[in-house]
């Protein structure tokens, strides 16, 4: 495969280009001789935990590169914390940031003509950005991660993370703990960087990275503490160079069985309802005639939930690693797998599991088998119904069995503030349906994640007898009865937007139902009747996604 980078360093007018190059330094050697330039995407920051360490990482993945022949530049792209952003107007940023990590890097990558990415990232919408631009692109890429933090002191029954403290503020409320309780926590719960240390979306798109064949095998969960991630940061600096020379390429790897596999992945662990968005974009940037939702649908019936972590139970992230990670749920998939597929060795999956070396024991308590499965179905599930005609998106996984059937009465809320606001107040009982509406792509805009509210429902102890409805999204740690992604959003003049106080409303998680009990008639008088109401979008970026991006179901892309 010829080099991309022969265009501005190996022909006749490029001493032009050289010039530039040498006088950052760079030598006749690294830009004469043919060898691959391979980009260092890097997302570094000290505004989020999940990409603190990957200045050390960035340093080690370019050793590597020239350990193996190749020459590395190194240029950054944003990263935005959804942690620090929650609960407030910085939400709104989160996910519209994904298309713009994804354009900075197309941009830097063909402006220079690299030859090559490696693509560092840890967190929610900074993985996924990054796949996205690999899978647009089409030239060698590989993802390495910073790797998730360690747990904190024990809370509640389990190691604290960051949304222990949440958890605490609703307890704190309702009076099951004291001010003093909730305040230490703020010191012990995150006692190290790395991405937080659950099955959040962050550490979800991780997993699903690996399980597309874009990291080295078990690179997604190395804790950001162990120097078992350095050296996986070096081979995979040694790895894209090996990549460039066999010219394998981001869509040889990303292919429909690849997804397939990230899908089942995801249903297996339980992963964040984000992945149906995420795993969409990057479908459509591969360009890859495939609905991802309706592939969600169909592979949760067949596939298993074989692991269990925070939240859907105690263990945290570095004990998933230990217990063998990704790839012993890989293994332990087996024939529901395409192990064919090839991946960022160069090698195909199969070959990979044969080569993997484990360096802890197993752990059957948190990674089960196909046979004797956590649930013989997946954890995340599409639904369908009146009240979300181009469907929805829960998690069974983390939903506790006796509400996967729940009937309720609405309490409707047209922000994600007036419905916490209502939590904390103690305007919420048992048998309430929470709605919050106007919070998709467009209404938003931006799609916020109704985190705190159900980690403030869970907190005030109505976990397991309220439950919570949105056209927004939820963070991969949220756990109780809860529905997003509703698609049409309420802004699109979906059905959400003339729920009314008190209707009733029907959840069936097993048989895939969201349902509005009210007659036909009168939802066609309530929609001649509706009018979306006004709200201040400001001039910017927001305003621009606002127009342009598409409904949940299709991935919240901005449609071009």
């Amino acid at each position: 495969m010829e080099l991309r980078s022969k265009k501005i360093l190996g022909e006749e007018d490029s001493a032009f280009a050289r010039s530039l190059f040498k006088s950052m330094g760079y030598t006749d050697s690294e830009l004469r001789e043919g060898k691959p330039l391979i980009g260092v995407a890097n997302t570094w920051t000290n505004l989020v935990p999940g990409h603190f360490n990957l200045d050390k990482v960035a340093e080690y993945v370019k050793n590597g590169i020239y350990a193996a022949g190749g020459t590395a530049v190194e240029f950054g792209t944003i990263a935005a914390c959804d942690g620090v952003a929650q609960g407030h107007e910085g939400m709104h940023y989160i996910l519209p940031s994904r298309e713009i990590i994804c354009n900075s890097v197309e941009i830097m990558a063909q402006a220079h003509r690299l030859d090559g990415l490696v693509l560092l990232a840890s967190c929610d919408k900074i993985v996924p950005g990054m796949l996205m631009a690999a899978a647009r692109l089409d030239i060698p890429c590989i993802i390495c991660v910073g790797g998730p933090m360690l747990g904190g002191i024990e809370f509640d029954g389990r190691k604290s993370d960051l949304t222990s403290i949440s958890e605490a503020l609703g307890m704190l409320s309702a009076g099951k703990i004291q001010a003093c309780e909730y305040a230490a926590l703020e010191n012990t719960a995150c006692p190290g960087c790395g991405s937080c240390s659950f099955l959040g979306t962050a550490n979800s798109m991780c997993c699903v990275a690996e399980a597309l064949g874009m990291t080295l095998p078990g690179g997604a969960l190395i804790p950001a503490a162990y120097a078992a991630l350095l050296r996986q940061s070096f081979e995979s600096g040694r790895a894209i160079v090996e990549l460039c020379k066999k010219g394998i390429t981001a869509r040889q790897i990303m292919t429909k069985e690849a997804l397939r596999n990230a899908i089942k992945v995801t249903m297996a662990i339980c992963g964040s309802t984000n992945a149906v968005l995420h795993l969409s974009a990057i479908a459509l940037e591969a360009g890859l005639d495939m609905n991802v939702v309706e592939e969600f649908e169909t592979l949760n019936k067949t596939t298993p939930q074989i692991a269990k972590v925070n939240p859907a139970a105690k263990p945290d992230m570095e004990a998933f690693y230990r217990a063998g990670g990704i790839p012993r749920v890989e293994q332990r998939l087996g024939k529901l797998l395409d192990t064919s597929v090839l991946t960022v060795t160069g090698k195909t999956m199969q070959e990979n599991l044969d080569a993997y070396v484990y360096e802890y024991p197993e752990d059957p308590s948190i990674i089960k088998t196909v046979e004797e499965p956590f649930s013989k179905t997946g954890g995340v599930a599409v639904l369908h119904g009146n009240l979300c005609p181009r469907t929805a998106v829960t998690k069974p996984g983390a939903i506790d069995p006796a509400m996967h059937h729940f009937v309720g009465k609405a309490k409707c809320y047209n922000s994600e503030e007036e419905a916490e606001e209502a939590i904390l107040g103690g305007k919420i009982q048992a048998g309430d349906v929470v709605v919050i509406r106007y919070e998709g792509p467009k209404g938003g805009p931006g799609m916020r994640e109704m985190f705190k509210a159900m980690k403030y429902m869970y907190g005030v102890g109505l976990g397991k007898t309220a439950a919570l409805i949105t056209d927004g999204r939820f963070s991969g740690t949220n756990n109780g009865c809860f529905v997003g992604h509703i698609s049409p959003e309420a802004a699109e003049g979906g059905p959400l937007a003339i729920v009314e106080d008190g209707d009733e409303i029907l959840i069936d998680v097993d048989e895939g139902k969201l349902e509005l009990h009210v007659s036909e008639e009168e939802i066609a008088r309530r929609f001649a009747n509706w009018k979306m109401p006004e709200k201040h979008i400001p001039n910017g970026y927001l305003r621009l996604y606002a127009k342009v991006a598409s409904s949940a179901d299709k991935g919240a892309i901005i449609e071009c």
